[in-house]
């Protein structure tokens, strides 16, 4: 690969842009008319304006970043994540137009996008499903009979969903009722797809996935489990590895059953499979993400192999260098998610001028972020603009980093959530790694 178009914005186009500096590969920056003076466009080789600021006029306009690909003489694009990173059409036009998608394949794409097609495939390689309907649901007449099979409680969700849209847990049949059409409306209007499928609802499980690495001559790989379960509203605020729930037994069977999931869909490139655990510790499918994830970053501080560079390889064709038995897993990585919103005011987005910064930094501590003194964060996108990383040899070292970076942590000039994620971390309940998806509700009332 000579020259990486960036379709993405924000910190993950600045954590590319730096792979690709240490690679030796040029690198294109795009960005919308309110994203002229992001950091993304001043480190990239070359940057091009692909449109106005709403995202389906630029980051989402597939026909102008394709485009900016011949304009500049791009011969590959990394999507990053969000946009078009999981768009089977826009994976697909990229091979047409015979540019490299650093991804996998669009009909791969296209394959497990579909959760509830995803979930059939699961079950025939033999990793664990949460019980549910079959692939998709037509009626609300045949909700009610998958249910009555099941059992309440349960989730209604959108067969095509992602970011914690198009979900609804029901406990009851009226409740049911009165849902299934809300979650079809709301899975039309986010997905263009009102395809919904049913799955029994594990009552506080912890949300656990799994990082994996797949080249293109059959050799997979993972990268351990990162712990999720630290959530507002189906969003992710803090991210660890390793779970405090996983020893290396559920480890490597989780592990085990991560590579049968890429290797049942043709899988390559970066990847990372999600389950829900309970409290026996029985583990359940719930999806797999084929695209860099936002909380990357710790698996890379816990194993030292840079998942970037890794996808950027694997898509120039080369093969993994390493093999699973060469994974070493050192000490404990902790990140949070610094976002420009208001906590006390229902998480309001708050955009604005940045009129003071001091990012932390000191051992073991790594910023991932796209702002600077003097920038002006969009009202458009994502309200997201840093994250915190820190590594440690123990957890207790971790959060005790975490502690003091966050209390040198400096941005004026914006409301940003950093106070809230203090808090969560000094929560006798999260030091003690005693928490599930429910952690943030129960004790937050949120």
């Amino acid at each position: 690969m000579n020259k990486i178009l960036i379709a993405n914005r924000g910190e993950i186009a600045v954590r590319v842009i730096r792979a690709c500096k240490e690679m030796n590969i040029k690198t294109v920056a795009v960005y919308s008319e309110a994203d002229k003076d992001a950091l993304h466009t001043r480190l990239a080789d070359e940057s091009i304006c692909i449109g106005p600021a709403p995202s389906n006029k630029s980051y989402l306009n597939i026909k102008n970043i394709i485009e900016a690909a011949y304009i500049t003489g791009s011969d590959s694009i990394h999507p990053g994540f969000g946009f078009l990173s999981e768009n089977t059409q826009f994976a697909k036009i990229c091979e047409e137009s015979n540019i490299k998608f650093i991804g996998p394949k669009s009909e791969v794409i296209e394959l497990l996008g579909n959760k509830s097609n995803a979930k059939k495939m699961m079950k025939k390689a033999g990793v664990p499903v949460i019980p549910g309907s079959d692939g998709s649901i037509k009626t609300l007449e045949e909700a009610k009979k998958i249910a009555d099979e099941i059992g309440y409680p349960l989730m209604i969700k959108a067969a095509a969903g992602g970011g914690g849209k198009g979900i609804r847990i029901v406990n009851n049949p009226e409740e049911l009722e009165k849902n299934y059409n809300l979650v079809k409306q709301e899975a039309k209007i986010s997905f263009n797809d009102d395809e919904l499928y049913i799955e029994k609802f594990v009552k506080n499980p912890r949300h656990v996935e799994i990082q994996i690495l797949a080249d293109e001559h059959g050799n997979i790989v993972h990268l351990g489990e990162r712990d999720c379960s630290i959530q507002r509203k189906h969003q992710k605020v803090i991210e660890e590895t390793p779970s405090t729930i996983v020893d290396e037994n559920l480890r490597n069977k989780m592990g085990e059953a991560a590579i049968r999931a890429a290797k049942i869909a043709g899988y390559t490139s970066c990847g990372t499979v999600e389950f829900l655990v309970d409290s026996d510790k029985n583990f359940y499918f719930m999806e797999m993400n084929t695209r860099i994830q936002v909380e990357h970053p710790i698996t890379e501080m816990r194993t030292g192999i840079d998942i970037v560079k890794e996808q950027i390889r694997i898509a120039a064709g080369e093969q993994l260098k390493f093999k699973q038995e060469d994974i070493e897993f050192k000490g404990h990585s902790i990140e949070c998610r610094i976002n420009a919103e208001n906590p006390k005011k229902n998480f309001m987005p708050c955009p604005g001028k940045i009129t003071g910064l001091n990012l932390p930094g000191g051992n073991g501590i790594r910023i991932d972020t796209g702002i600077y003194e003097g920038y002006t964060i969009p009202f458009t996108y994502d309200s997201m603009i840093a994250k915190i990383i820190v590594h440690g040899t123990t957890r207790n070292e971790a959060i005790a980093k975490m502690k003091r970076a966050l209390e040198e942590l400096v941005i004026e000039g914006v409301d940003t959530n950093a106070d809230f994620i203090f808090e969560i971390i000094r929560t006798p309940d999260f030091i003690r790694g005693d928490f599930d998806t429910s952690f943030i509700s129960k004790n937050f009332n949120l």
